[in-house]
C-alpha cells in the first residue's frame, strides 16, 4: 500500500523526528479530520507499506533520517517557486531548497523525485515573464535530479479567499502562454511537464495530463508494478487519476504558512498546534482522548511480482 504524508501538512519540514519515532515504533494513529473519535492505526513496516510519498517544501530536517527509510519505497514531491516571503513566509531560501533536493536525489534516484512548481499565480510582481525566466533558472539546476515537474494554477477554495484575498484567478491566456513556455523549457532538461488537476488543455502542447500522484508514478519509483484495488483508486474532480487516500498528517499544523494554502484555517492555529505537538506522541497532533474509537486498517503489500512481456 502507499503511505502518503504531505495533502495536509508538511511531514519533513516540521515534524521528522516524529516520523522519525513513528517508523521506529511502527505504527501511527490518525485522526479522522470530519470525525475527530474516529482514529485508524496504521502499520508503518516495509511488508506491508511499499512506498512512502512525501510532500515538501523543506526536506532537509528529514536528510539525517533517510536511513531509516531505505527500506520502504519513497516518492518525493518538493515544491520550488519563485515566491519570497511576501507568499512563502517561513520557506528557506531557493537556492537552499534546490540544493536539498540534488542531495536527496542522489539518495533516492531521480525517479523518486519529482518537482512542484506550484501553484502558479499571477501579479504585479510575479508576471508571466518573471515565472518563465525564473522557471528556465531552476529547470537547468534541478536538471538530471527528476524528470518530472508538477504544475498547477491557483485555486481560490474558502480558505484560500480568507487567507490571500488579494489572489487572483489566471487567465486562460495566462495559463497556455505559461504552459507551453514550461513544456519547452521542461523538454530541454529532460522533464515532463504535469499539469496538476488542470484539465488536458495543455495536452496538445506536449504535457502529461494524466495526473501527478498516479500509480504509474509509483511504479517508476519502484521499478515494479502494483496491483491496487479498485476501491482505492481515487478521482479529484475527475480531471486526474491520482492516488490520494490514506494521508498520516493533519489540518492546520504547517508553519511555512504560504498565502495560498489550503491545508491551514488560520496562521494563529497553525502556529499553536506547532508549538503543542508532541514528538512522542503517535498523533501527529494531540494524544488519545475518552471516547476514541480505534480501528486497524486493513493493509497489505500492493506489489505485484507477475511476469510480464514488454513490447
Amino acid at each position: 500500500m502507499i503511505i502518503q504524508t504531505g495533502m495536509r501538512t508538511d511531514i519533513p519540514a516540521f515534524y521528522s523526528t516524529w516520523f522519525f519515532n513513528r517508523i521506529k515504533e511502527g505504527f501511527v494513529l490518525v485522526r479522522n479530520p470530519y470525525n475527530p473519535e474516529q482514529v485508524t492505526r496504521y502499520q508503518l513496516t516495509p511488508d506491508v507499506v511499499d512506498l512512502i510519498a512525501f510532500c515538501t517544501k523543506n526536506p532537509a530536517p528529514m536528510l539525517p533520517y533517510m536511513d531509516a527509510l531505505k527500506n520502504f519505497g519513497q516518492y518525493w514531491f518538493v515544491t520550488i517557486t519563485p515566491y519570497g516571503r511576501d507568499i512563502e513566509p517561513n520557506v528557506p531560501a531557493k537556492e537552499k531548497v534546490m540544493e536539498d533536493f540534488i542531495h536527496l536525489s542522489h539518495i533516492v534516484g531521480p525517479d523518486s523525485m519529482g518537482w512542484r512548481y506550484d501553484p502558479i499565480l499571477i501579479n504585479e510582481t510575479y508576471t508571466v515573464s518573471r515565472h518563465i525566466k525564473d522557471f528556465e533558472c531552476m529547470a537547468k539546476a534541478l536538471a538530471g535530479s527528476t524528470h518530472t515537474c508538477v504544475i498547477s494554477f491557483i485555486d481560490l477554495y474558502q480558505k484560500v479567499r480568507r487567507n490571500f484575498p488579494a489572489a487572483r484567478e489566471v487567465s486562460m491566456e495566462d495559463r497556455i502562454t505559461i504552459g507551453k513556455e514550461f513544456i519547452a523549457i521542461a523538454s530541454d532538461y529532460d522533464m515532463v511537464i504535469k499539469p496538476c488537476a488542470e484539465g488536458d488543455f495543455l495536452e496538445k502542447f506536449g504535457a502529461d495530463c494524466s495526473g501527478c500522484m498516479t500509480v504509474k508514478t509509483y511504479e517508476t519509483a519502484l521499478h515494479g508494478y502494483l496491483d491496487v484495488p479498485k476501491k482505492k483508486m481515487n478521482q479529484r474532480n475527475g480531471e486526474c487519476a491520482c492516488l490520494l487516500g490514506t494521508d498520516i498528517g493533519a489540518y492546520d499544523t504547517c508553519a511555512h504558512l504560504c498565502r495560498y494554502c489550503y491545508a491551514n484555517s488560520n496562521a494563529a492555529l497553525a502556529k499553536e498546534n506547532l508549538r503543542n505537538h508532541d514528538p512522542d506522541s503517535p498523533f501527529l497532533l494531540g494524544n488519545l482522548l475518552p471516547g476514541d474509537v480505534i480501528r486497524e486498517a486493513e493493509q497489505k503489500s500492493w506489489m505485484d511480482y507477475q511476469m510480464r512481456l514488454e513490447f
